[in-house]
């Protein structure tokens, strides 16, 4: 898992019904992307996380969309 700061950190809900959380990771605290990560939840709580494998990263590139041309 490789992160840069800006990229949210999407982690699943665990059982049915649970919401999936969203962070925005603000700080990459891990050499080369890795984990730790400080990441500012919804609420505005910051905390540092290791995520596990029930997280993905969202990287800024893939929530961008490029303009299409004609």
């Amino acid at each position: 898992m490789e992160a840069r700061a800006g990229d949210r950190l999407l982690t699943h809900g665990r059982t049915v019904g649970q919401h999936d959380k969203v962070a925005e990771i603000i700080e990459v605290l891990g050499a080369g992307g890795t984990p730790p990560y400080r990441v500012r939840s919804e609420d505005g709580h910051e905390h540092v996380i290791s995520p596990g494998p029930d997280s993905v990263v969202q990287h800024i590139a893939d929530r961008k969309r490029t303009p299409e041309t004609p």
